[in-house]
């Protein structure tokens, strides 16, 4: 089992439940493929680089999770068959990686949301 991040972009002309029943299904394929999911992040609607599809926009989603490294050409098969997958991006994470996302997250959660200040 290795640890592997995959990031995808779905069509921003989508409404929120054909979004979240798209992460739902990508979630749900991991996990009947007895993958571990380790961490999940909504980075959400993102303008993109260049167009895509004649795009210019994108909804980002993230997924690090633990799998056999067979599942990684059936989960990028999958999202090339969806025509609501923009672009996709599937990467193993050495052991550098893992610290540097672990790090991430734990500065993310200690970061309390600034106060309103009156004047």
């Amino acid at each position: 089992m290795r640890h592997y991040e995959a990031v995808f972009i779905l069509s921003p002309v989508l409404s929120s439940e054909q979004i979240k029943a798209s992460i739902d299904k990508y979630r749900s394929f991991l996990v009947e493929r007895n993958a571990t999911i380790a961490h999940e992040e909504e980075i959400g609607l993102k303008p993109l680089a260049y167009p895509i599809k004649h795009k210019k926009s994108g909804v980002y989603h993230l997924i690090e999770f633990i799998g056999d490294p067979n599942l990684i050409k059936e989960l990028e098969v999958a999202y090339a068959r969806d025509e609501e997958v923009l672009r996709f991006l599937t990467f193993a994470l050495d052991k550098h990686a893992l610290a540097h996302n672990v790090a991430r997250r734990s500065d993310a959660e200690k970061q309390e949301p600034k106060k309103a200040v009156a004047l």
